[in-house]
């Protein structure tokens, strides 16, 4: 029951619910159920059962779109819970302080989420947080993890407190003392924060008027190719309002022009093909609204086959800007973090059978499976004052992924000083379309929209990247949300044009778009500088341990058939 309390909790604390308060005592039954007399075969499989329930019940929205890769990844992920309740069991055992140990080894879970499949943050005790500003400053410093680290602090304190007093203990200064540095830690970091915030005026400016175009397109009509001219018609038109209100930047999202704009293929194309012909209304549209125009599509390279066929030699999820003058900038972005099963399946070239066994499991009836970019491109672009800005883009989830926005975000080489913000800004682009379900027949606008818990979710753990980088960043996605995150990492409601709700976590399941200026914040981060140390560290730590009590395992396993082999 204790466990499954905890499973309770750490759903509610997520968006939309956010009764963010729980997150402070989730994990405390769950740690007290790891009492040292606790029986190992009864603990294990059942925290691996109710995890198991956990994961497939709060990514439920993976499952419409692959249940092969929903079920693998929960199966996975599961085992975590296991792993964690030995390591407590283990630390209570030895009367490790709770308030240490809980937060080394919640954080260093964490981390290891899909870890095989590039890292999966998502539901992280942090992400509940993501509306207390004054607490999440700290991202700066130690990442999201510092956040984590601090709320599991809070859980490992109280579960001390409780055993404490079960065992008449209570009284005693040690337990005065462990609550004195946890309520330091917590009072110190919202005082850092309030201080981060306050000087946000002072190492902040308002950048251009840039804006988010917000389609919402059913992800089956997007597939079949069945209105590409359509979608392409209604973005334009929401591009155009953009540009109207003074938009100098109009993002689309991710994969929305349905169609191959790398200039690679563009060239051996036929004037009357469909990626000539959205290409050259994207630069008709560039030039007659004045503005840059960043839109999702693909990219590749092409081959011509002995029969003059041109396919794929390369293939990406790629980002392009048009520019003012009608012209494709030459640097375009190729995404660098693929979803599994969404975007690749894995062993195609060392493992074809396996592959084909796979690809059974996919959203597709075809073989999908993209390239992985390489380079972290920089956009660049002239504003109306003359001033050059410069920007990138993170695409899906790599705006959940702590390394990518890093990797943008500062010029980390050693030779180049280790000093300048390569960019001014990010975007993200998205597609959600995924996630949200709509009625049959509904057209491209109006009807009704059903959004997943994948949307807000996705929104929240963005505004961590924007904290840790004192980074803005504009969010364009199909089906919403699209918003815009200051860099002190609040999700603004309201915009300076626009037709979306004032409310930005209402954004789900509509169409339409907002402009509004993006902050440019001169701070470069320690977390920008060093990365994910914290969460790093509480990962090897983790897997230290796991090591540890797998060999005592095994040893006690050689003496007790020693002794049986005597006995004999």
């Amino acid at each position: 029951m204790s466990l499954t309390t905890s499973a309770v909790m750490l759903t509610v604390i997520q968006p939309p619910y956010g009764i963010w308060q729980l997150a402070w005592v989730a994990m405390v039954p769950l740690i007290i159920v790891c009492s040292p007399g606790a029986n190992v075969k009864w603990l294990v499989p059942v925290s691996y059962v109710i995890s198991l329930c956990y994961w497939l019940g709060n990514l439920y929205w993976i499952g419409p779109v692959t249940w092969g890769g929903w079920l693998t990844f929960c199966f996975y992920t599961a085992l975590l819970w296991p792993m964690l309740v030995i390591c407590v069991r283990f630390c209570r055992r030895k009367n490790i302080a709770l308030f240490l140990a809980v937060p080394i080894l919640v954080v260093g879970a964490e981390r290891l989420q899909g870890l095989f499949l590039g890292g999966f943050y998502w539901r992280h005790l942090s992400h509940s947080q993501y509306e207390n500003t004054a607490l999440i400053q700290i991202a700066d410093i130690f990442g999201a993890a510092g956040v984590s680290f601090l709320v599991a602090m809070v859980n490992g304190l109280i579960a001390e407190l409780i055993i404490a007093a079960r065992e008449k203990k209570i009284f005693k200064i040690g337990y005065l003392v462990k609550t004195i540095l946890v309520s330091v830690c917590v009072i110190a970091a919202i005082f850092y924060g309030r201080w981060r915030i306050e000087q946000t005026e002072q190492f902040a400016e308002d950048g251009p008027l840039i804006s988010a175009v917000q389609s919402n397109v059913p992800q089956s009509v997007k597939v079949s190719h069945a209105a590409t001219e359509e979608i392409f018609d209604d973005m334009i038109k929401s591009s155009e309002a953009s540009a109207k209100a003074g938009a100098e930047l109009i993002v689309w999202p991710e994969t929305m022009v349905q169609a191959v704009l790398d200039e690679r293929i563009l060239r051996v194309l036929d004037t009357s093909s469909i990626h000539k012909i959205l290409d050259g209304r994207l630069r008709e549209h560039a030039k007659a609204t004045g503005a840059y125009v960043l839109a999702g599509a693909t990219g590749g390279s092409p081959e011509i086959k002995d029969n003059l066929d041109i396919v794929f030699a390369d293939k990406y999820n790629s980002a392009f800007l048009y520019q003012p003058d009608g012209n494709q900038a030459k640097e375009h972005y190729n995404k660098i973090h693929l979803v599994p099963y969404g975007e690749v399946v894995p062993f195609k070239e060392s493992f074809p059978l396996l592959h084909k066994l796979l690809m059974k499991f996919t959203p597709y009836d075809y073989d999908y499976t993209l390239n992985y970019g390489t380079e972290y491109t920089v956009f660049e672009m002239k504003g109306r004052s003359n001033k050059t800005y410069r920007f990138g883009a993170m695409i899906c989830y790599e705006g959940t992924i702590p390394s990518i926005a890093r990797k943008f975000a500062i010029d980390d080489r050693p030779l180049r000083g280790r000093g300048g913000k390569k960019v001014d800004w990010l975007v993200n682009i998205s597609n959600d379309g995924w996630f949200v379900s709509f009625e049959d027949g509904l057209p491209l606008s109006g009807g009704k929209v059903s959004a997943s818990t994948e949307l807000s979710q996705h929104t929240a753990i963005c505004a961590f990247r924007a904290v840790e980088n004192r980074l803005g960043i504009l969010r364009s996605v199909n089906t919403g949300i699209s918003c815009l995150i200051d860099t002190a990492g609040r999700i603004r409601s309201g915009f300076s044009a626009g037709n979306l709700p004032i409310n930005a976590m209402e954004r789900t399941g509509m169409a339409g778009w907002f402009a509004d200026k993006v902050p440019i914040d001169k701070r470069i981060t320690l977390f920008s500088r060093c990365g994910q140390w914290l969460d790093l560290s509480c990962a090897v730590c983790f897997i230290l341990l796991l090591v540890k009590l797998f060999w005592e395992r095994i040893r006690k396993l050689k003496i007790k058939n020693k002794k049986s082999k005597l006995r004999s």
